[in-house]
């Protein structure tokens, strides 16, 4: 049992001689459990030297070591579910001398993708996709005529996605040869263990059971009830010594519990079940943090990590530390639990994601108006959508990424029927190390376009609490997204005020360039004026605009530019563009925001200057279009 994460690589002879799953499956399996050693230790290594998710790794070596034992991978494909627990996968697939690089620009990323290795079936980054994936892969083998296999690996939490039952409910009507794994981590669906459990897990993965269970169908078919008798007597055997009944029920055959760490009875089984028809369903159980006691003992705080920095060189002088700044999840979280003291009619939402989002405060003290819906976004808002219509107060507490997974119900539920709902958009714009797939780069854009919805983009701190605020006391659905991280620093101000609907605020007078900047990267926005001498106006409001203002700037100004960190089409400066239009007004329109393309890893403020949203990026592309301007038009022929 290791206590403490290695700050020099450990001894792996072993793993050092297994560069891919082919060479893995030409190990014996009796140096298994040593290969699963050395793993483990690599794994905390590894990422104690780069930062990021490693308890569900730690809780899948054994399994993963199977899998790739067992199938023919990349051949028969395996589809991990959100991703957090692949780092092992990625060591046993060719990528173990990569892993210096994860997660940072240019190198691997933090979950599977398709384009960094042949064995990243699928890629991945949002819950509850890995059945609909698998099944498809499955479906599509089949028709090719193809033998090979698909296996879905989904956690107890990513099983409470929607999205994963009506796979599951499809898949029985394909009778596609599918394997899903059921990872139960023991911090979502109730336990069934003991020697019992493990006997019947072990009969019915074997031959013998699955050729008597055929043959009885095969006979009993004859007698319609009969047959019916003998099938719902074997459910509810399996249903009295594990949880298996809803997925039996469902069309799977349900083979389970089975311990997730016990390497012998996991290859075995997977061998047995490997060459069954059907879907198939195999519960294991596993431990989060397994074999890293820290984490073990909470697995929470060690889901993830950051890299582990070596302790700096005591100073001679003692120096005060300058006050931490605060998250923008906590402002609000602060501000959440404010509000609800001042309003009863408060409820705060979550689709799982309470401590990501700031609330476990509001959690523990307003437990009668917290909702953890688990990871279901769509259920989510059209929960807060029922509770508005009770007179309630709703707010969902979102990312901005996992609210694209509830567009129609934000639509039709809420916005078309004008509901009283506030959407909390946390991780707006780009988030850094966990790359393209959980970036809120498309927000802005999408909401805007919704009528009734009024959409706020605050620039600091205290601008994020007021404009919360501001949201909850608007008559209707509003929005308020806000960055990942820590923000300028600026006071925040513990009264609450409403701030004016569509009114921006002027925050520099300049000459011949107006700044129009919607959100956080106002402070950038500011210095690259002083250069310019140029206007800069913090928008605050997306939706609606402060149409006054622009006309105003239109007029005594040569160039509006606009300033978001969101997508360029759709977004605020095409909203600015529109506008403009709209009024007749020619004039030259600069709009700087994200690109057209997906934005991988890398640290946000390098990410940032790459998109040119940075200081620099911003001056360089103003005196670009000033230089354009200048130039003398050719004369038309």
């Amino acid at each position: 049992m290791l206590k403490e994460i290695p700050l020099t690589r450990p001894q792996t002879p072993l793993l050092d001689s297994t560069e891919s799953a082919l060479e893995l499956r030409s190990l014996e399996e009796e140096q298994l459990p040593q290969l699963a050693c050395e793993l483990r230790e690599f794994l905390l290594y590894s990422v104690g030297q780069t930062g990021g998710h490693f308890g569900a790794g730690l809780g899948v070596v054994e399994l993963t070591l199977a899998l790739h034992y067992v199938y023919n991978t990349p051949d028969d494909q395996l589809v991990w579910d959100v991703g957090h627990q692949c780092y092992p996968h990625k060591i046993l697939t060719g990528r173990r001398e990569q892993m210096a690089s994860l997660r940072q620009q240019g190198g691997l990323s933090g979950f599977p993708k398709r384009t960094e290795s042949p064995y990243d079936s699928f890629g991945v980054g949002h819950s509850s996709t890995s059945i609909s994936a698998a099944l498809g892969m499955a479906v599509g083998a089949a028709q090719k005529g193809s033998k090979r296999r698909a296996v879905a690996i989904i956690g107890d939490g990513a099983m409470t996605g929607g999205m994963a039952f009506e796979a599951l409910n499809h898949a029985a009507h394909t009778d596609a040869n599918l394997l899903v794994v059921l990872n139960d981590n023991q911090m979502s669906i109730s336990h069934n263990e003991g020697g019992l459990a493990t006997y019947f897990a072990k009969i019915w993965a074997s031959k013998l059971y699955t050729n008597v269970r055929k043959g009885s169908k095969r006979v009993l078919s004859k007698v319609p009830t009969a047959f019916e008798l003998a099938r719902r007597t074997e459910e509810h055997m399996k249903g009295m010594v594990a949880p298996g009944t809803l997925f039996e029920e469902l069309g799977f055959n349900y083979i389970g519990p089975v311990d997730g760490h016990d390497l012998p009875t996991l290859i075995n089984t997977l061998r047995n079940m490997r060459d069954l028809d059907g879907p198939q369903l195999l519960h294991v159980f596993t431990q989060k943090g397994k074999g890293f006691e820290p984490a073990e003992e909470d697995p929470v705080s060690y889901h993830a990590i950051n890299k582990i920095e070596p302790e700096p060189e005591a100073k001679p002088e003692l120096s005060v530390a300058a006050p931490q700044k605060p998250k923008y999840q906590q402002i609000f979280g602060d501000w959440l639990c404010d509000m609800a003291e001042a309003d009863p009619a408060l409820v705060g939402i979550t689709p799982a994601m309470c401590d990501g989002s700031g609330m476990l405060e509001f959690a523990e003290r307003f437990a009668e108006r917290y909702h953890d819906v688990a990871i279901a976004e769509q259920h989510a808002v059209t929960f807060a959508a029922g509770l508005a219509c009770e007179g309630a107060k709703p707010v969902v507490a979102i990312y901005s990424t996992f609210l694209q997974r509830a567009y129609d119900q934000l639509i039709h539920d809420v916005a078309l029927q004008n509901l009283d709902v506030l959407f909390a958009i946390d991780r707006a714009g780009l988030v850094g190390e966990d790359g393209a797939t959980h970036a809120g780069a498309f927000d802005l854009s999408f909401l805007r376009c919704i009528p009734n919805m009024l959409v706020m983009a605050p620039s600091d701190e205290n601008e994020t609490r007021q404009l919360l605020y501001t949201g909850f006391k608007h008559n209707g659905p509003a929005a308020v997204r806000y960055p990942r991280g820590t923000g300028p620093g600026t006071v925040i101000e513990k009264q609450m005020t409403a701030l004016e609907i569509g009114k921006a605020q002027l925050r520099r007078r300049g000459a011949q360039v107006a700044i129009l900047c919607f959100g956080t990267l106002l402070s950038s926005a500011l210095k690259a004026a002083e250069l310019l001498n140029a206007t800069v106006v913090d928008m605050r409001f997306v939706k609606p605009l402060d149409e006054a203002l622009i006309d105003e700037l239109a007029a005594s100004h040569e160039l509006l530019v606009t300033l978001e960190e969101n997508a360029i089409q759709g977004g605020a400066g095409s909203a600015v563009g529109e506008y403009l239009s709209r009024r007749g007004l020619v004039m030259p329109l600069l709009n700087l925001g994200l690109p057209d393309n997906f934005i991988s890893h890398g640290k946000h403020q390098d990410l940032l200057a790459d998109c040119g949203l940075d200081k620099e990026g911003i001056l360089r592309s103003i005196q670009d279009r000033l230089t354009l301007l200048q130039r003398p038009h050719r004369q038309q022929v």
